[in-house]
């Protein structure tokens, strides 16, 4: 459904019947804009440990971005990569994860859950393409498994993007740029009754720098309408995403080197996909309540060939994964704030339902896009229910301590396409959460931080007894697999010009969620370990300069018999990244980011690892008025590095029939210039 023939426009008219706010200002007067980073922000005194933070507007608008899913590098230490077309989740990185498509990670927005379980293509399933960047407010992230408030997928992070309740005008934009790269943003806001109505539509194309043209098309619709009833904020919101694309997924190494196709090349053109998202929600706000409900249709197909003619040497290893579903849930939680004085007590606490309907699950054998063969079908029914506390106790002047606990509770049945593959079952889990900060001086705070957490896996595992290629009999997995971790951190500060954050860590998963290639789905696998150490700053040089840099080192190994050992393919060992931001009084700002991903193990004893890549994202606006012209420039230095890489043995026509084992990877883009006006 092209919902943007529906509403095309639509926000910009809104925007023209808006109250021109800026505009009272008289003639001769002169409106300097502040540029306002959330990095920025005073948290010592408030946060609980030194891995928590907020990013504002400011810090993720003005450095460029090349897929919405680079929203979550504002997350210091996290790095999204892609390894296929732009209209499926990215991959995502961070404390030695390879985090696949969410696994570990939980995000949020506006605390609607964008996980999705039990998914046909991966276990937390993370696809950010139907955010509009330009309606991102703020992110808050948290790294590590500490916070009682957020449930599944938080092991190793969890971020939630809040939206702007309304826009200060209207805002036209278009964006073009080389591989036929073309965007188009309206939105706005107008007082509608007792309250004010925002609408929003976003249109892209592209057909990206591959050999086999991308061709794809994205429409965002977004509607929301924020009112105040009594004592009681309302806020309804309706958003909307459809998206189509062909897919250039991860190549072998040695095809490439015999020139049998280029860097940029593909093997199987068929590829690709699409997906749709329509979300309805409503919350309602008082000064201690938030009551939420949810509703969420989601539809999913995608085809991919990561072995060729390795499984079926006639008619191709192609297969295609489908997920068709209808999310339901709801929220409460609520706040005592008043007690602030030494030796008092404040309690947070909320609760949390939802309900995945799952009404088609599938995974089939196909050849340009016709089904062959059903491997398995499914239909999934996965009920949850969260509830959480938090007493945060001032125990004396300088030192206060948290405690958390949250219980979760999960319930599913499974009826499988294979009989014998079919069950329910239901299981608990508890996770206490502990932290202390000591806040030493005006200027530092240190922090010690307990949690456990936990993942959730693809209920199907739970339920399954045959495989459903070869008919062999199979173990199941348990659902609910916890985490422990803990952190000591020290956060220093100088008022809102300086602060950094040093943090060590250790995480324990009972069981470690991997992502296999020539499968294309998440497979539960032995229990893991984790140490590591990261390291975040902001500066704000100058009224005009701010700087920000990260920086992470991890050892990840499996657990076994003998202490660890084993790597865990994927884990990337160390990642850095640095970002100037520049904005001046006349109108100029320029920004640079630059991404350093390290080297990673691709197979268990390492003798295979993957190469460390280097990226560097340039940009440049001017506005005057009104107006504002910006150039952006990806990858500006026009690296050859891989994007993603695996290890994993494929088949091409005329090889040997066991296969051969190789790297496969996804190359960075090459450098990409983009050109965007925009009218406010």
């Amino acid at each position: 459904m092209k919902i943007c023939s529906v509403v095309l426009g639509l926000s910009w008219l809104l925007g023209l019947c808006a109250p021109a706010g800026h505009a009272a200002a008289g003639v001769g007067d002169r409106l300097e804009e502040v540029v306002v980073y959330g990095r920025a922000e005073r948290l010592i005194g408030q946060a609980a440990s030194a891995t928590e933070g907020i990013v504002g507007y400011d810090d993720i608008q003005l450095p460029p971005m090349l897929r919405v899913g680079e929203l979550v590098e504002s997350v210091p230490g996290m790095v999204a990569t892609q390894h296929s077309g732009t209209g499926k989740a990215n991959q995502y990185f961070i404390r030695g994860f390879n985090l696949d498509h969410g696994t570990d990670f939980a995000v949020s927005v506006e605390g609607v859950p964008v996980n999705l379980r039990t998914h046909g293509h991966g276990q937390g399933y993370l696809d950010l393409n139907f955010l509009i960047p330009e309606l991102v407010q703020t992110t808050r992230y948290l790294r590590g498994p500490h916070s009682a408030r957020v449930g599944d997928f938080s092991s190793a992070a969890s971020v939630d993007f809040s939206l702007y309740e309304s826009l200060e005008g209207a805002v036209a934009s278009l964006t073009l740029g080389e591989h036929g790269y073309r965007r188009g943003l309206a939105a706005g806001s107008a007082d509608l009754g007792s309250g004010t109505f925002t609408g929003a539509v976003d249109v892209g194309r592209y057909d990206g720098p591959w050999e086999l043209d991308e061709d794809l098309e994205q429409y965002k619709l977004f509607l929301a309408y924020a009112a105040t009833l009594g004592e009681a904020d309302l806020r309804v919101t309706l958003q909307g995403y459809d998206s189509t694309w062909r897919a250039t997924d991860q190549v072998p190494r040695r095809a490439v080197r015999s020139g049998a196709i280029d860097r940029l090349g593909f093997i199987d053109d068929d590829l690709g996909g699409d997906a749709s998202r329509w979300a309805l929600t409503a919350r309602l706000d008082t000064e201690r309540w938030s009551l939420q409900a949810y509703a969420v249709d989601y539809d999913f197909t995608l085809y991919s060939n990561f072995t060729y003619f390795l499984e079926n040497p006639n008619e191709g290893d192609e297969f295609e994964q489908q997920d068709g579903r209808r999310l339901y849930g709801a929220q409460i939680t609520s706040s005592d704030t008043d007690a602030n004085l030494p030796g008092e007590v404040a309690l947070h606490w909320g609760a949390q339902v939802r309900f995945d309907d799952i009404d088609d699950l599938g995974l089939y054998a196909s050849q340009e896009r016709r089904r062959l063969a059903t491997v398995r079908r499914d239909r999934v029914e996965e009920l949850s229910a969260g509830a959480w506390v938090e007493a945060q106790w001032q125990i004396a002047q300088h030192l206060r301590a948290t405690l958390g606990l949250r219980g979760d509770w999960y319930d599913w049945d499974v009826q499988a396409f294979r009989s014998a593959n079919s069950g329910s079952g239901s299981d608990t889990l508890l996770s206490p959460k502990l932290s202390l900060a000591w806040r030493f001086s005006d200027n530092a705070e240190a922090y010690l931080n307990y949690g456990r957490a936990f993942h959730s896996n693809d209920v199907r595992g739970a339920t399954i007894s045959v495989d459903p290629l070869s008919g062999d009999a199979v173990d199941d997995v348990p659902v609910l697999v916890r985490s422990t971790g803990g952190e000591l951190g020290l956060r220093l500060e100088h008022g809102r010009t300086f602060n950094t954050t040093l943090n060590a860590f250790w995480l324990e998963l009972d069981s470690e969620l991997v992502y296999v290639g020539d499968a294309g789905t998440t497979e539960a696998n032995d229990g893991s370990r984790r140490h590591g150490f990261e390291a975040s700053l902001f500066w704000q040089a100058t009224y005009w300069l701010a700087l920000n840099a990260a920086w992470t080192i991890t050892d990840a190994r499996y657990k076994t018999d003998q202490g660890g050992g084993r790597e865990i393919p994927g884990a990337v060992g160390q990642t850095a990244t640095f970002g100037a931001n520049a904005a001046w009084r006349n109108g100029l700002s320029l920004s640079m980011r630059a991404r350093w991903l390290g080297e990673a193990p691709l197979t268990e004893d390492r003798a295979v690892h993957s190469s460390s890549s280097f990226l560097v994202n340039m940009g440049a606006a001017y506005r005057v008025g009104n107006a504002e012209w910006r150039l952006d420039v990806f990858n500006a230095f026009d690296s050859e590095d891989d994007d993603i890489s695996y290890f994993y043995a494929s088949r091409l026509a005329g090889e040997p029939l066991v296969g051969v084992e190789d790297v496969h990877l996804h190359p960075l883009e090459p450098r990409t210039v983009r050109v965007s006006f925009t009218w406010r």
